[in-house]
């Protein structure tokens, strides 16, 4: 299984950049949802307002024009004219708008058990507006209620019997209960509802299109984003880490990679090409430095070998083919410590000196004809890539034997 620490940069990139929008999604998700349902909350309790004093500004408006026509015509009856008005208003709404009381004269005014307890209430503390929303479920619902009190002109029909007009005695006898009320009295409320969903149901449009937009929104940040991204810092970055590879690999210092900007990438690939450009001439100098050695030991007039610790040649002149008994091929790879008498014991010291020291002994070389050379062997150490490296000089006594 790839681990996410070695997923390329492009993939983690618009991996982190897709959960972090996502999230963000989610979360301005729920704030919309939240800030729409307080929208549609407010909504719910203006227009209830709205709805509730209209009816009551016509009905105390009716009440105090109409005199005598409701004998002759009882659809204008403040009551009823009010209730007309409220169907007329809220039909093309989901607002259900009524009027209801405790001493209730028409049976479609009675109310139900949460406008029964409101309308207690009011009676006690003559409150204003109430609202909230109540049921669970499908059947939860937005109501509202604005109490009614009763004028002057309520009390012609709802005072005493005697003073009440005749179409009103001629359906209501003495002693019923919606005889009897004050000034300033509780006569009923205004009741507005709404079912929840009806009014959620266009929060859920209207948060699908919230978040479809903001999704589209994020796409493009994402794909805006990924697209800079690949082109200012990936392609630079992938294009700096093969340029290493190939050099690591060829050893070709030559190669050049594009600079296309002066920001940090771009900086970063300057400073690349001028590390290419230093190795380059170190190369070349090294080179041209070896090849010096090499032309010096050549000219040298005596036996010349570069060994690493464990005696394997290196370098050797032609003096030193001539003392071996071997072509310089044939040294190369080969250990010095096998054509010294002493061999052993050379190796044993420059091991135990750590390379570190200059050593100065005679020896016997054994060539591989077997030749005995008596020869007094220089050693210089000097250090390679961390490790060892000696260099003798081996310089004929006198005769061989």
């Amino acid at each position: 299984m790839t681990r996410l620490a070695d997923l390329p940069i492009r993939t983690k990139f618009f991996g982190l950049m897709s959960l972090l929008l996502l999230v963000l999604l989610l979360v301005t998700g729920v704030f919309t949802y939240q800030r729409e349902r307080s929208f549609i909350l407010r909504f719910a309790v203006d227009n209830a307002r709205s709805f509730a004093r209209e009816l009551i500004e016509t009905r105390d408006y009716i009440s105090s024009v109409v005199k005598d026509e409701p004998e002759h015509n009882y659809n204008l009856v403040p009551q009823v004219v009010a209730t007309q008005v409220a169907k007329r208003v809220t039909q093309n709404s989901k607002f259900y708008v009524r009027q209801v009381s405790l001493r209730y004269r028409n049976p479609e005014n009675r109310p139900d058990p949460y406008e029964t307890a409101q309308l207690k209430e009011f009676a006690r503390h003559t409150a204003g507006e109430v609202y909230g929303v109540v049921g669970s479920g499908d059947s939860r619902a937005f109501r509202y209620l604005l109490p009614m009190l009763a004028t002057a002109s309520c009390l012609e029909c709802h005072g005493s019997y005697l003073t009440a007009p005749d179409f009103v005695k001629k359906r209501f006898p003495p002693g019923h209960f919606s005889y009897g009320y004050r000034v300033g009295e509780v006569i009923g409320a205004v009741s507005v509802s709404i079912p929840m969903k009806d009014l959620y149901a266009q929060l859920g449009a209207n948060l699908q299109l919230d978040l479809l937009t903001r999704g589209m929104v994020f796409l493009i940040v994402i794909v805006v984003m990924g697209s800079l991204m690949s082109r200012q810092i990936i392609v630079p970055v992938k294009m700096l880490s093969e340029g290493i590879v190939r050099v690591t690999r060829t050893g070709d210092f030559d190669e050049k990679l594009p600079q296309a900007s002066r920001d940090e990438i771009g900086s970063l690939i300057g400073a690349f090409n001028e590390m290419m450009e230093e190795l380059s001439r170190k190369t070349l100098q090294s080179r041209e430095s070896d090849e010096r050695y090499r032309r010096f030991i050549e000219l040298s007039g005596s036996a010349v070998v570069t060994f690493m610790k464990d005696g394997k040649i290196v370098i050797a002149n032609q003096k030193a083919e001539a003392l071996f008994g071997r072509s310089r091929q044939e040294l190369l790879g080969e250990s010095i410590f096998s054509f010294l008498k002493k061999g052993s014991y050379l190796a044993e010291k420059l091991v135990s000196s750590e390379g570190t020291k200059e050593h100065s002994s005679q020896q016997t070389v054994v060539s591989s004809g077997g030749k005995a050379t008596e020869v007094d062997m220089a050693i210089s150490a000097s250090r390679t890539d961390g490790e060892p490296m000696f260099t003798a000089i081996l310089t004929e006594r006198g005769g061989s034997r």
